[in-house]
């Protein structure tokens, strides 16, 4: 049993506390109130005094491409010269860049890559993060980019949650062959081994047809996998409201999705996942999140790191941006990057200080728990704190 003290404020993220205290018992929160109500059993345990600073739920990055290797580097620049996307991609640039240089590594290369950006993440107060494959596309490389964030979720001390991603078809396949092979091969393989809880598919132009994408899903649903979709990105396609009706755990971009898909996402608890990096960094229309939030919409903000649209290592970022230009207040930011994501990761225990859930949660450098919602350029964060024990070598002991 463990009990922190000396908390200013405490965001649940749903409720918030004033000179607040936690208790945690076997990597849970067995309790959360005021100090002054601190129940008599947990009065004479140990304290751990947090010194008059904030304190928020670990934040929960549900959507990232963190398993990759190479550089985009020159991409990036000529994107700011002008060039578009899709541009790059038919030179050879993009994902098929990122993709060549994924396959010719090693597992080892590719979990000290990942590590490395894993711990960055871990700085900023991210306990949990949702890896996707999607770089190597032929079945053997998808299966070891996997087997990477299973090795990740043994070295680090974060929370994993591994996706099987559907991304494009490689050239030197026929669509229907390599959509038949994850049908027939890949996703029962994946279910079998345990190496992904969810299937996610990429459904735009360059990328796989709705009615590919329905295959896919309907696959992984019968493999006792659950589903998700990067859906109405760069064109309206649909995937939303189909991914919703057939009951996924998040649509994810959207920066062209409609009313309709909104109430769609509302109607079946759909989380719509928005992912503002990539948005402003390929020039799309930025997401509606005041308006999906106000439909009903269970709205969600991760930080799509990737090498190519979004190289994102903070997702106080994102949910800055989600502020700045979504119109989110700052208490909904925090839901956005805690308990809602956590929702998209289908672990409800996650993202939220209260009896029963995850003792994950990040002490900040500030007596205001919302301090890093405020601070641009530097992430005000004391400790970070994983099943109740410090997870950052500066953490108190």
């Amino acid at each position: 049993m463990r009990v922190f003290t000396g908390i200013s404020e405490l965001r649940t993220p749903f409720k918030r506390f004033e000179n607040a205290a936690l208790a945690v018992q076997e990597g849970r929160v067995a309790w959360v109130g005021r100090e002054d109500a601190l129940p008599e059993p947990y009065r004479s345990r140990s304290k751990y005094d947090l010194g008059g600073r904030g304190v928020v739920p670990g934040l929960v990055d549900s959507h990232t491409h963190l398993v990759w290797a190479g550089d985009r580097l020159e991409e990036y620049a000529q994107r700011a010269r002008g060039a578009s996307y899709a541009e790059i991609l038919a030179a050879g640039g993009g994902i098929h860049a990122t993709t060549r240089a994924t396959r010719a590594a090693n597992e080892d290369e590719l979990l000290a890559l990942a590590r490395k950006r894993a711990r960055s993440f871990l700085k900023t107060g991210v306990t949990t993060l949702e890896v996707k494959s999607g770089y190597g596309l032929e079945p053997e490389h998808e299966l070891k980019m996997l087997r990477v964030v299973r090795r990740l979720t043994e070295a680090e001390p974060q929370r994993f949650a591994p996706t099987l991603l559907a991304h494009v078809v490689p050239s030197g396949w026929n669509r229907d062959s390599y959509v038949e092979m994850w049908v027939r091969e890949l996703i029962p393989e994946v279910a079998r081994t345990g190496l992904a809880n969810a299937l996610d598919v990429f459904v735009d132009r360059e990328a796989f047809t709705l009615a590919e994408a329905e295959r896919l899903w309907q696959a992984a649903l019968e493999h006792g996998l659950d589903i998700k979709a990067h859906a109405e990105q760069l064109t309206h396609t649909g995937a939303a409201r189909l991914v919703a009706e057939l009951g996924g755990l998040s649509a994810d971009h959207l920066e062209r999705a409609t009313p309709p898909d909104w109430a769609a996402l509302a109607k079946h608890g759909t989380v719509g996942t928005l992912l503002p990096g990539a948005a402003l960094l390929l020039r799309q229309p930025f997401p509606g999140a005041r308006a999906m939030w106000d439909a009903g919409v269970t709205v969600a903000v991760a930080s799509d790191h990737n090498p190519g649209s979004s190289p994102f290592y903070n997702l106080w970022l994102a949910l800055q941006l989600a502020v700045a230009l979504g119109r989110l207040t700052l208490e909904e930011a925090l839901q956005a990057g805690t308990a809602h994501a956590a929702r998209a990761l289908a672990r409800p225990q996650l993202g939220r200080l209260e009896p029963g859930s995850a003792a994950d949660f990040v002490v900040v450098d500030s007596p205001h728990a919302l301090e890093p919602l405020y601070r641009w350029g530097e992430t005000p964060v004391h400790a970070v704190y994983v099943a109740g024990k410090p997870a950052l070598a500066e953490s108190p002991p």
